[in-house]
């Protein structure tokens, strides 16, 4: 059989099977940012005092005023504690204000919420507060974890199992646990859920882009990963405006799950990886793809690319411990998994400062998704013009220099460091969709979704440390935007190492990858001698 490069541009690099494909694996990613809700939409310390309906036992009609003075105590500044209650007494009411009660115990009936801005969140529906609170937090953890588990997992089964089995099997766990997130009735069960939740995001996202770009010829092969990308920023803006209007986490979760249900229906028609059936040996079914391609595509498949070829015995021999034993493909992992964890660290930084913009946290949250969307937008065309090796640059160095800048900045001046800070966030967005391009085309079909898992694992690191490395502000405030700066110089100059892909075929084994970066390197040596 003809090399998979020629197939695809017989049949059509970017046609309607291409597109509808495309989409299809899009989808999901708008509904990924409805299970964030749940946690994104919280008010963490909401207004609240303890349930003390005991004492209307004594005195049924109780102004509510009246009913806090005799059983909660005051804090120093005058407002009522939001964590402690007087002991419950069996005294008439007359006793009890005469008396005054004294001893004071931690809520022991729940509490009684106020003046939220929402109708129901995870903090007042598990009472996440005072010795809770710190559950809230295990919340976010069990999501991160989830995703790095996720790409863990689904990185191996994809190379094993295929990328289409991959996929569904990551929709199905969004669809079971999603609908299970919204039901649970106790906060033990919801951080069960959301950690399957979070690994059934991390293996989609991991082969949903995969699987999209390994059906698209080299012209357009950057838009499988960057209109994915796209869509996920379309879905935080739907998000904005859905918990505005519904503001109840629980909805929230159901009405993802319900269109979870429409993805777990069609999920079963995506076409698998013709790429990797070939790699796998399975050329009948390769073929079979092929051929249902053109046709979509219209158009017409000469013979002899069909024409049978000997499996790659020696590619299924040497397994995924190539990854380790070359030389060159363990640079390019060691390489692009530090550039990316700098992308992470600094992206994540930046957003938990802008969160505290003290903007309308719905109005945040859309220009979160806004600013995301021009940056994947601008991607697609960039990475085509100039190539992933100086787009990659471009954007690290650019979001690095920003961070620098804002060092330079006086403290007062709030609207030139936000405007610096955003500026910065918007490259590296930028930069983490060029990472996600340029990482498949370095790596052979046959380890591809073990690189890009345990990159993807490994760089998730720097969200993890993100909030960490905020803390030095506390010694200085010029730390933290330095330690960006320098992550993102450094990580400039160590891609500068990496080969260019653009217009440059997938490559099926090791030896296809090694001889790309040896092309490279004298591509690069003849124009330097120009």
């Amino acid at each position: 059989m003809a090399d998979f490069g020629e197939i695809l541009r017989n049949i059509g690099e970017f046609g309607l099977f291409q597109k509808v494909t495309l989409l299809a694996l899009s989808f999901p990613n708008i509904l990924i940012f409805l299970q964030f809700g749940s946690i994104l939409f919280i008010e963490s310390d909401p207004e609240r005092h303890c349930n003390t309906d005991w004492i209307l036992a004594a005195h049924p009609n109780l102004s509510r005023e009246e009913q806090l003075n005799l059983t909660v105590p005051r804090q120093e500044d005058g407002t009522f504690s939001r964590c402690l209650m007087f002991v419950p007494v069996d005294w008439n009411i007359t006793s009890i204000r005469e008396l005054g009660l004294n001893e004071t115990t931690g809520c022991q009936d729940g509490w009684v919420y106020s003046s939220t801005l929402y109708e129901a969140t995870i903090v007042t529906d598990f009472n996440l507060v005072c010795g809770r609170a710190h559950l809230l937090q295990v919340a976010q953890t069990a999501m991160m974890l989830g995703m790095l588990s996720g790409s863990l997992l689904f990185g191996p089964l994809a190379e094993s199992f295929g990328r289409k089995r991959a996929t569904q099997t990551s929709v199905m766990l969004m669809l079971i646990s999603s609908t299970a997130t919204g039901l649970c009735p106790n906060i033990y069960l919801f951080l069960v859920s959301y950690l399957i939740v979070g690994i059934g995001y991390g293996g989609y996202r991991l082969n949903a882009s995969i699987l999209a770009t390994e059906w698209i010829g080299v012209s357009k092969r950057s838009w499988g990963v960057c209109v994915i990308q796209l869509i996920g920023a379309v879905g935080q803006c739907i998000l904005a405006g859905l918990v505005y209007g519904i503001r109840n986490w629980r909805m929230s979760q159901l009405i993802g799950a319900s269109l979870y249900a429409i993805t777990a229906i069609y999920i079963w028609f995506i076409p698998e990886s013709a790429r990797w059936l070939l790699s796998s040996g399975r050329i009948d079914e390769a073929k079979e793809l092929i051929s249902k391609a053109a046709r979509i595509n219209k158009r017409n498949v000469p013979e002899f690319l069909l024409e049978n070829t000997p499996e790659k015995e020696s590619e299924k021999s040497a397994g995924k411990l190539t990854l380790f034993q070359e030389p060159v493909l363990r640079n390019y992992l060691l390489i692009t998994t530090f550039g990316w964890f700098s992308v992470q660290l600094v992206y994540a930084s930046i957003s938990l400062n802008l969160a505290n913009f003290g903007m309308n946290v719905f109005m945040t949250q859309l220009l979160f998704g806004l600013t995301e969307i021009p940056a994947h937008t601008l991607c697609m065309w960039i990475l085509e013009a100039l190539g992933r090796k100086i787009s990659l640059l471009l954007t690290i160095i650019v979001g690095g220099l920003s961070c620098i800048l804002m060092v330079a900045i006086p403290q007062g001046e709030a609207v030139a460091v936000t405007a610096l800070a955003t500026l910065a966030r918007f490259f590296m967005i930028w930069a983490g969709s060029v990472f996600n391009v340029y990482i498949q085309e370095l790596f052979p079909t046959s380890i591809r979704q073990t690189a890009i898992g345990l990159s993807s694992i490994l760089s998730r690191l720097g969200t993890i440390v993100a909030p960490s490395l905020g803390l030095l502000a506390r010694y200085h405030h010029v730390i933290p935007p330095l330690v960006y700066g320098g992550l993102s110089f450094i990580s400039a100059a160590l891609c500068f190492l990496l080969p260019e892909t653009r217009r440059r075929e997938l490559p099926d084994s090791v030896s296809e990858a090694v001889s790309s970066r040896k092309k490279s390197a004298r591509a690069d040596k003849k124009k330097a001698g120009n």
